[in-house]
C-alpha cells in the first residue's frame, strides 16, 4: 500500500512537474514559432489550416471550447481575425485571455506596420486600420515577434524561465544565419516587378525589394470581374511584370488568367507553413518561398 501511494504521488509530481501551457495559435506560423520558442512546455491547438482565408473563419463550437481551455492566445492581430475571434473569446467565458490580459498576445504589437491607410471607409474593401496584417511574409519580423512572445511565456510560466530564454537564443541565432543566407539567394529579385493577387505582400517586397505594380483584386477582399483584369491586362501592357503572385490559399484562377495573356510567371507562395509540402516549418517556409521566387523571376 505504501509502495502505491509513493507511485501515485510520484506519477501526480511528474505530471504537474510537466504540465504544459495551453496554446490558441490563431495561424500556423504562430503555432510554429510558439512550439521553437516553448518545446514541451505548451500544448498547441491552431485554429486556422494553411489554406484556409484567416480572414474568413467561422467561430465553430470547437474554437471556443479550444479558447476556453487556453491559458495563451497567439494571433496576429491588427484586424486580421476580427470576422471570428472576438466571437470566440467573448463565448469562451476565458477572461484570462481577452485582450488586455497577459493570455493575449498579438504579434503585430511587436513589428512596425505598413499600408496604414490615410482614411477608413468600408467602401474601400477589406482595409486594416492598424495597418496591413500580413506581417509573416518578412522573415525579418520574426525576431522582434519571438522577443516578445518569449517575455509572455515567461510571464506567464516563470518557473521554466532558463529554459524559454534558452529556446529563445538558439531560434535567434539559427534565424539570424537563415536571414543572411535568403538574402543571399534572393538578391538578384531586388527591383523586379510583380503584380499580387491580394494586397498581402507588402512586407514581402518591402524586405527584397520587389516593386508591386498592381493588385488584381479591385479592392482588398473583392474577386475581380473580368472587366477588372482585362483593365490590369491593358495596365500590363505599359509596365510589364515578371510575376503574379498569390497566397496558397487563393482561387488559382484568376491569376492564371493574368498570366496567360500576359505571358508573366504565375507563382503561388505557401504564404505560412504548411502551405505545401515542403513548407513544413518556419525555416522551410522561407528556403520555399525564395526558391518559388527565383523560379517565377527567370
Amino acid at each position: 500500500m505504501k509502495n502505491l501511494l509513493c507511485a501515485s504521488l510520484l506519477v501526480l509530481f511528474s505530471n504537474s512537474a510537466h504540465a504544459a501551457l495551453n496554446v490558441f495559435a490563431c495561424e500556423p506560423e504562430w503555432a510554429a514559432l510558439t512550439q521553437t520558442l516553448a518545446g514541451d512546455q505548451v500544448s498547441i491547438y491552431t485554429a486556422t489550416g494553411a489554406l484556409q482565408d484567416p480572414h474568413r473563419i467561422e467561430a465553430r463550437p470547437s474554437l471556443i471550447a479550444k479558447a476556453r481551455r487556453a491559458n495563451l492566445v497567439v494571433c496576429t492581430g491588427a484586424e486580421l481575425e476580427m470576422a471570428w475571434l472576438p466571437v470566440v473569446l467573448r463565448e469562451s467565458g476565458n477572461s484570462a485571455i481577452h485582450p488586455g490580459s497577459s493570455g493575449y498576445f498579438e504579434a503585430a504589437s511587436a513589428v512596425r506596420m505598413l499600408d496604414i491607410p490615410a482614411r477608413l471607409d468600408r467602401a474601400d474593401g477589406d482595409i486594416h486600420a492598424q495597418g496591413n496584417p500580413h506581417i509573416q511574409t518578412d522573415a525579418r519580423n520574426f525576431l522582434p515577434i519571438a522577443d516578445a512572445l518569449s517575455q509572455r511565456l515567461i510571464q506567464l510560466d516563470p518557473a521554466n524561465t532558463t529554459h524559454y530564454q534558452n529556446k529563445l537564443v538558439a531560434f535567434k541565432q539559427q534565424w539570424r544565419a537563415a536571414l543572411k543566407k535568403w538574402e543571399q539567394q534572393a538578391a538578384p529579385l531586388k527591383g523586379t516587378a510583380i503584380v499580387v493577387q491580394h494586397k498581402g505582400f507588402p512586407y514581402l517586397s518591402n524586405w527584397l525589394g520587389l516593386q508591386e505594380i498592381t493588385a488584381l483584386e479591385p479592392k482588398p477582399g473583392m474577386e475581380p470581374s473580368a472587366a477588372h483584369l482585362g483593365q490590369v491586362l491593358n495596365e500590363l501592357k505599359q509596365h510589364p511584370a515578371k510575376m503574379v503572385l498569390r497566397a496558397a490559399y487563393q482561387d488559382v484562377r484568376p491569376s492564371q488568367w493574368i498570366a496567360q495573356r500576359a505571358h508573366i510567371a504565375a507563382v503561388e507562395l505557401p504564404y505560412t507553413v504548411g502551405g505545401n509540402a515542403a513548407a513544413s516549418d518556419l525555416f522551410s517556409l522561407f528556403d520555399d518561398t525564395i526558391a518559388r521566387l527565383l523560379a517565377g523571376a527567370k
